[in-house]
């Protein structure tokens, strides 16, 4: 059951802590967090978890509004009431505040769910009270400061980051004094914009997120700062100017707060409850989508198909259960028809390689990133009505490809690429599709007076149905098609997440990002849906296979066979991507091993541990009556423990080498061992 309190101005409820100098004025509490008002509706955030109760920070201004250049962050306060209501997320309380700053007041309501007892939800609405229209600015809900606690290993603080940049950082970092980013969920770059709207700051013995929980997405930024080694912040700006006439009301975003402990991962998955009980449903895992995948990129945009053909028997061998093929199969993007000169016979050239495929037992996956128009393409001189322009009228560049924008809230642009998809699978036979691109996670707003937007943030709000249209094509002419996308280092939009059913490690640039990126994407879609750890030949010294297997990712490569092939003159990459007879008995041994286990079809518990402060890193995956750990470190010897354990004896074996480790007794088991860069163990009952 829910507990919430109101506390009245007059007096206190007993619960208010003997420790708190300042004691509250209003209280809305769930099971597990309070948000605790002073008189100016300053606010401080209280955790209430695992028996111990942790002031995160002192009372400041959480939910301000900037009016005519100045930032409003006290409101007097003046009245407040209690409601119950229920919604999609179950039975609730509400604690709605009237508080008033000169002419503006502000109505502040704080939902608390009995299905979400770690959360609070805010929606805040200003109104003009005044005689004289003002200029809004912006706004900011959820700004919350968290002082440092225990630091351990040097580090006070790690945190999610959302947002999307060129540079392809981190999402999990630990913060340094000075730290500083906004995580603007727009465009932050000509390629790179969107991101799952949730922040996270937590220490070693809690954490806080905030986020929004719309349906669709916003652009507003999530900030996460480092002042000083105190103290963090995290907040959610609006930036969006209008002007407020007398009587006019603004109304923010539904923004959320969640306690925890340990790392993002309990409250990733805490928000994909939240937006699955407002109605988001995921899709069904794919036909095979948790078989290997080998990509005949390795071969580059100049690839021959007689060499992916060539390359089918290794792939057969070495156990693939997908095999793509990758950009360069087109004349020009946008018009997506097969090259002449790698298929002379266009369609029949394209289904006979297919065929080719299907014969050794494999299913084919093609490469395709919709929305992106070559200047040279036959489309972009015939329908350029469809592109996506800026305010100053100018086309939107794609700038790795040296494309344009095509806009997905157009109505023809949309049935376009459900054509092409028909098409892909339907004439060609493909099996699946790899969506790649990193301009695909957000697009800018447009102005193209042809497509009669309602408002330019059309394009960003209705991309996710452009993932929807291009799902449901798919699926109509095959079933359990696999919609994979690869928005290429950047953060996953979650409002696009229901269209698609694989996700990737999506051009990892270290061993840490599979793992990392794996974690979250684990948490956002399930355990149902396939995580690709992408080509090994990206992680750390090009084969740490472990990796993906430790964090139930699938296995896939992009190899070049046979190692006797002449390379292309000058070409840097393709050497260390030839599969050579020695490369051959470790990526044999690998797949081997993951389709021995199949640790992708299991449970990743991803709140047994904490990816930041628990040394030495470690991952665990439950499958039947078996525990799978992996440990990750440069270099370890000493104790771990096995946690999530039932009450019995297990067998410790090191599967990846074949060798008895011993025998711990659970719920929780301590083993001493020794390693370089990773270990992989099963625990089996023995009993």
């Amino acid at each position: 059951m829910t507990v919430f309190c109101v506390l009245a101005l007059a007096g206190f409820c007993a619960f208010a802590a003997p420790d708190n100098p300042t004691p509250p004025v209003l209280v809305a509490r769930n099971a597990q967090v309070r948000l605790e008002f002073d008189s100016k509706t300053r606010t401080r955030v209280v955790a209430q978890l695992e028996g111990k109760r942790v002031v995160l920070g002192p009372f400041s201004p959480s939910e301000t509004v900037v009016v005519n250049g100045n930032p409003v962050q006290e409101f007097a306060l003046k009245r407040h009431e209690e409601q119950s209501f229920s919604d999609g997320r179950g039975e609730a309380k509400r604690l709605k505040i009237i508080a008033v700053a000169g002419g503006i007041e502000k109505e502040e309501m704080v939902d608390s769910f009995a299905n979400f007892p770690n959360m609070l939800f805010v929606t805040v609405k200003y109104t003009n009270r005044g005689s004289q229209a003002v200029s809004v600015e912006g706004w900011t809900s959820q700004a919350h400061t968290i002082q440092a606690g225990a630091v351990k290993d040097g580090t006070a603080f790690w945190s999610l980051e959302s947002g999307s940049y060129e540079k392809r950082p981190d999402w999990a970092i630990p913060l340094k004094p000075g730290f500083n980013q906004q995580n603007f969920l727009g465009m932050n770059a000509d390629d790179y914009g969107g991101g799952t709207p949730v922040i996270d700051v937590w220490r070693p013995d809690v954490g806080l997120a905030v986020g929004h929980s719309e349906l669709k997405p916003e652009l507003v930024s999530e900030p996460v700062t480092m002042p000083s080694a105190d103290y963090a912040t995290v907040a959610i700006e609006s930036k969006q100017k209008r002007t407020l006439n007398p009587g006019e009301t603004l109304q923010t975003l539904e923004t959320f707060l969640a306690v925890h402990t340990g790392d993002y991962f309990r409250p990733l998955r805490e928000y994909r409850r939240v937006m699955i009980a407002k109605g988001v449903r995921m899709q069904n895992p794919p036909a095979g989508g948790f078989q290997p995948i080998w990509c005949a990129w390795g071969f580059g945009r100049n690839f021959q198909p007689k060499q992916i053909e060539d390359a089918l028997p290794e792939a057969q061998k070495l156990g693939m259960g997908w095999v793509t093929m990758d950009d360069g199969w087109q004349t020009n993007l946008g018009d997506w028809e097969p090259n002449p000169q790698k298929f002379p016979n266009g369609d029949a050239s394209v289904r006979s390689l297919v065929d080719k495929i299907h014969a050794r037992g494999m299913k084919a996956q093609l490469w395709w990133a919709p929305l992106a128009v070559s200047p040279a393409s036959n489309l972009a001189h015939e329908h350029s009505d469809w592109l996506l322009l800026d305010p100053s009228g100018s086309k939107r560049k794609i700038s790795y490809w040296n494309a344009f924008y095509l806009c997905p809230a157009d109505p023809d642009v949309v049935r376009y690429h459900q054509r092409l998809v028909e098409r892909i699978f339907k004439v060609w036979g493909f099996d699946g599709l790899k969506i790649d691109g990193q301009f695909l996670n957000a697009v800018p707003p447009c102005t193209n007076p042809a497509h009669h937007h309602k408002t330019p943030l059309e394009s960003v709000q209705q991309l996710p149905y452009f993932f929807k249209a291009i799902s449901d094509a798919a699926h109509t002419v095959k079933p359990g098609a696999l919609i994979e996308v690869c928005p290429c280092g950047t953060s996953y939009s979650f409002f696009s997440m229901p269209y698609y059913n694989m996700t990737v490690a999506s051009d990892p640039e270290s061993s840490w990002q599979v793992r990392s990126k794996g974690k979250a994407l684990k948490a956002l879609m399930g355990d149902k849906l396939p995580y690709f750890g992408d080509h090994v030949e990206l992680s750390d010294g090009g084969d740490d296979f472990a990796s993906t297997l430790g964090v139930g990712g699938v296995v896939g490569t992009q190899y070049r066979w046979p190692p006797n092939e002449k390379l292309p003159a000058g070409e840097k990459r393709a050497p260390k991507l030839v599969l050579t007879p020695a490369k051959e008995q470790i990526w044999e041994k690998w797949i081997k091993i993951y389709r021995d286990h199949m640790l992708s079809e299991g449970q990743y518990l991803g709140g047994l541990y904490d990816i930041g402060f628990d040394k030495p890193e470690t991952h665990a995956i439950r499958k039947g009556e078996s525990m799978y750990y992996a440990f990750f470190a440069p270099q370890w010897t000493g104790s771990v423990s096995l946690r999530g354990l039932a009450s019995r004896r297990y067998k410790i074996v090191d599967y990846v080498n074949a060798k008895p480790l011993g025998f711990v007794k659970g719920p929780v088991g301590e083993l001493h061992v020794s390693f370089q860069k990773s270990l992989l163990i099963m625990a089996s009952p023995a009993d």
